[in-house]
């Protein structure tokens, strides 16, 4: 079987959570701090997306279709 994650993704991640325990790493626009764990994990992903390293792409909500409503012709 396949490994989903490649070498880049490893070190990007191990790369922002190490900043993250130093108080080095940052969010996107805002430029707060991060604090957690998961998230530092996220950044290191989306900077080894953005590198073409291989990762797994994101999760997208799955979409509803429209539900047929039962009318009753009385």
């Amino acid at each position: 079987m396949a490994k989903k994650y490649g070498a880049l993704a490893q070190k990007k991640v191990k790369k922002a959570v190490h900043e993250m325990k130093t108080g080095k790493l940052r969010s996107g626009k805002s430029g707060k701090m991060v604090t957690s764990r998961k998230q530092a994990i996220a950044i290191g992903l989306s900077e080894a997306r953005k590198e073409g390293g291989k990762v797994p792409a994101t999760k997208s909500a799955k979409k509803k279709t429209p539900s047929k409503k039962k009318t009753s012709k009385e």
